[in-house]
């Protein structure tokens, strides 16, 4: 069995991010070719994203908890709390700023009924940028690839 990393899994031998069971639930599947937006009512992916494209990020942001991803959770952190968590639609998302044409896009997930904790989101984090800067990001979509590793 393989750990969660906050919000990533392992989903049917492809490395997701976000939930794809949940009610209305959404996910990014990470392969090969860049992070593919899927949504559970629909076939196929909504959005694909190239590893190429990135110019900047990508960025990982998640909630502790699933309740604080909700509008009412933003609106009620944004208007009575000075600092806080983030919260509200956005809170559960992936940014990155693309070229050709140069645009900020944010995709976001469906947060699962675990905690995340904030030391696993800031890891992953961290691997996504550090592997789209090395230009490796594409090994994140080959499972094989890590498990090679992992057992050598």
């Amino acid at each position: 069995m393989t750990e969660p990393l906050g919000p990533l899994e392992l989903v049917g031998g492809r490395w997701t991010i976000g939930d794809p069971y949940r009610k209305e639930g959404s996910c990014l599947v990470l392969t090969s070719d860049g992070m593919e937006h899927h949504k559970l009512a629909v076939e196929g992916p909504v959005a694909v994203v190239p590893w190429s494209r990135i110019v900047d990020g990508p960025e990982v942001k998640a909630t502790p908890r699933a309740w604080l991803a909700t509008r009412t959770a933003g609106v009620l952190i944004e208007s009575f709390a000075t600092r806080g968590p983030i919260a509200g639609p956005r809170a559960c998302s992936v940014h990155a700023y693309l070229r050709h044409p140069y645009e900020d896009v944010w995709l976001n997930y469906t947060h699962h009924e675990r905690r995340y904790p904030y030391l696993d989101t800031c890891l992953l984090d961290l691997l996504l940028k550090k592997t789209t800067e090395a230009k490796a990001a594409h090994r994140l979509g080959t499972r094989s690839g890590w498990e090679r590793r992992s057992h050598a």
